[in-house]
């Protein structure tokens, strides 16, 4: 990678520094590599926190660079999920049903182990008949190949139809929204394909490594949710670098006078949405075997909502202002609804965390909205002495002062 590229992107280094640094940690102090200060169940926790980073940075490349607020992020997050939840839940069940039938008398053919498999997965919704869309869930590549494929074709479908009818702003955001409704809807109905409402379970359990302990696997994915991000923070950065991060600010700032310049504003705007979408069904593939289980209601609107809050929280238009701001809200939340923050009396009321830290979510967007709309990132601006540069060129224009303040500081 050109010298110039990291010259121009310091914050690359210090990224990919503190990352590295607190995988090392986390692994040296946990149960299955280190000396167990860290249980299991902690460890998954911060390696979906990674994964809910990465899909933090993926909001943020569409939104804080582009311009385009999607509520239906989460929709590819989950569609990458259930990709690779397929391969999970049936290669687990293969190997149960499998075992459970060596010791018959008779060898089982092909068809009745398919058929007792089915019946495993598919019992729960009355049917034993494997869909459609289960044709490859046997084969891992394939599976892994869906898990960019599908949120990456539906991305690039709904991404055409609405840029080429030139849909912008708080509209788009309502199709967003609407796409990512009609889509957790659909998953809900039993004959979807993917057991309904029941979703797929189990998927912690690594096919073949039945006798390692969840303390090791643990740590692989966070090893691989960490990597993902690394990877996925450096792509990034570099797409924004240059000429292409330019125009794609030029979109967000001034969609018209980019068109009006010669650009191929609808082609940009795309290119940057399947982007965007296939890194979050990347995140959404590493997250969910981390959490075990994942249904339609992991798609719903309220999911993609809670991503631009995120965003937000931490400082849109800076990478790491996504991360610090997942990372801050998912622990934050993780904290505040398990039960461990005391409840505070009021004598007329009491106040349980469980119940008012959504509250608290909401209020904090609205402060940050009208308070700080750099987020916690801009602390860190603060602290690096990071400010605008001063770009304050002649009068091109009939109005004084052509080069808006607000131009000259992005």
């Amino acid at each position: 990678m050109p010298r110039s590229f990291i010259f121009r992107n310091p914050s690359i280094l210090v990224f990919i520094g503190c990352l590295a640094v607190f995988t090392v940690v986390v692994t040296v102090l946990s149960e299955g590599f280190g000396i167990g200060f860290l249980s299991t169940s902690f460890i998954k926790t911060l390696g979906k926190t990674l994964a809910l980073c990465l899909v933090a940075i993926s909001m943020d490349l569409v939104w804080g660079y582009c311009g385009i607020l999607s509520l239906g992020h989460f929709a590819f997050f989950g569609l990458g999920g259930y990709m690779i939840g397929m391969w999970l839940m049936y290669e687990r069940t293969r190997d149960i049903v499998v075992t459970s039938m060596a010791s018959a008398e008779i060898p089982p053919t092909q068809q009745e182990v398919k058929d007792a498999i089915g019946n495993q997965i598919f019992g729960v919704v009355g049917s034993s008949d494997f869909p459609a869309i289960w044709t490859l869930a046997g084969s891992l590549p394939a599976q892994l190949a869906l898990v960019v494929l599908v949120p990456g074709l539906l991305a690039l479908v709904f991404g055409w139809l609405a840029f080429r009818s030139r849909v912008t702003g708080v509209y788009l955001s309502i199709l967003t929204q609407a796409m990512t409704l009609a889509l957790s809807l659909y998953l809900f109905q039993n004959d979807s394909g993917l057991r309904g409402n029941n979703g797929l379970s189990g998927l912690q359990n690594l096919p073949g490594a039945n006798n390692v302990p969840q303390a090791i696997i643990s740590v692989w994915f966070l090893w691989g949710s960490a990597l993902a991000l690394g990877l996925g923070y450096v792509l990034f950065t570099w797409v924004v670098s240059g000429k292409f991060g330019s125009v794609i600010r030029g979109i967000r700032d001034d969609e018209a006078r980019v068109r009006f310049l010669g650009y191929p504003v609808e082609a940009y705007k795309l290119f940057i949405f399947v982007l965007s979408a296939v890194v979050a069904g990347i995140a959404g593939a590493l997250y969910y075997p981390q959490a075990g289980i994942i249904n339609p209601a992991e798609m719903a609107p309220i999911a993609s909502i809670y991503l631009a809050v995120w965003v937000a929280i931490g400082g849109r238009g800076r990478f790491y202002g996504a991360v610090i701001g997942a990372a801050f809200v998912s622990l934050v939340s993780t904290w505040f609804t398990s039960g461990q923050v005391p409840s505070i009396h009021l004598g007329f009321y009491t106040v349980d965390w469980v119940d008012w830290w959504q509250v608290v979510l909401g209020l904090s967007f609205v402060l940050v909205t009208l308070y700080a709309p750099r987020g916690i990132g801009g602390l860190f601006d603060l602290i690096s002495g990071r400010i605008a540069p001063n770009r304050h060129g002649a009068d091109l224009g009939p109005g004084a002062g052509s080069l808006q303040e607000k131009e000259a500081i992005e």
